[in-house]
């Protein structure tokens, strides 16, 4: 995963950082030995920070869109009510046996619903009031979902995006056969113009923009 900071930067803040749960560092590692492109994991750093606004929000509903093997949906899943919901979508089948396997061994199994299929279209079929969204699925739809999502977001309710600065190339000159980058960048500033929210991007990692609903 590319950093906007050195390794011994980003080491020091994992040493810093409060550990794993025994079951998230047991995803982590078997993403690590048994899944390609084990770099889109949460981990860590990033796990422990969803986990915390998720704490602070304290949502009755969560969406999350991309759940790759599963990890960010447990950290979310830490601040949600009793009676609250996780909702997140996959489009890989492949890594729905994984998926599970952790999900069933989590304390928030009956709150988390796995759904299987393209975002794009399951979007249409998914209604809650959400309260909080995390969006980390194909770049190029960014903005697809955040369209799709944002009528639904409770007012106040936030929106958070992983990967916006794309591993520096957001400031970048655009090779014109790089739709994902020139995706990114099309949505970053879509998202600084629209009237409806307040935004901020977090050098974070690979970038997160955290956006509150108006």
């Amino acid at each position: 995963m590319f950093t906007l900071i050195s390794e011994q930067i980003e080491q020091y803040c994992e040493d810093h950082t409060s550990s794993e749960s025994t079951l998230l560092h047991q995803l982590n590692r078997e993403t690590h030995i048994k899944i390609l492109r084990p770099r889109m994991l949460s981990g860590q750093l990033q796990g422990t920070f969803l986990s915390m606004i998720s704490k602070m929000i304290h949502p009755q509903y969560i969406l999350e869109v991309g759940t790759y093997t599963g990890y960010s949906s447990l950290c979310l899943a830490e601040g949600l009510q009793k009676d609250g919901e996780l909702h997140t979508l996959e489009i890989e089948e492949e890594l729905e046996v994984i998926i599970l396997k952790y999900f069933n061994q989590s304390n928030f199994k009956d709150q988390i619903h796995l759904h299987i299929g393209d975002a794009s279209q399951l979007l249409d079929q998914i209604r809650k009031e959400w309260d909080l969204v995390f969006i980390d699925a194909e770049k190029k739809d960014y903005q697809l979902y955040y369209e799709k999502i944002f009528p639904h977001v409770k007012k106040g309710g936030f929106i958070l995006v992983d990967n916006v600065l794309w591993s520096g190339k957001v400031i970048e000159e655009i090779k014109p056969n790089d739709k994902e980058t020139g995706a990114i960048v099309a949505f970053n500033d879509y998202i600084q113009n629209d009237p409806r929210v307040k935004n901020t991007i977090l050098p974070f990692r690979d970038g997160i923009m955290l956006i509150e609903k108006l």
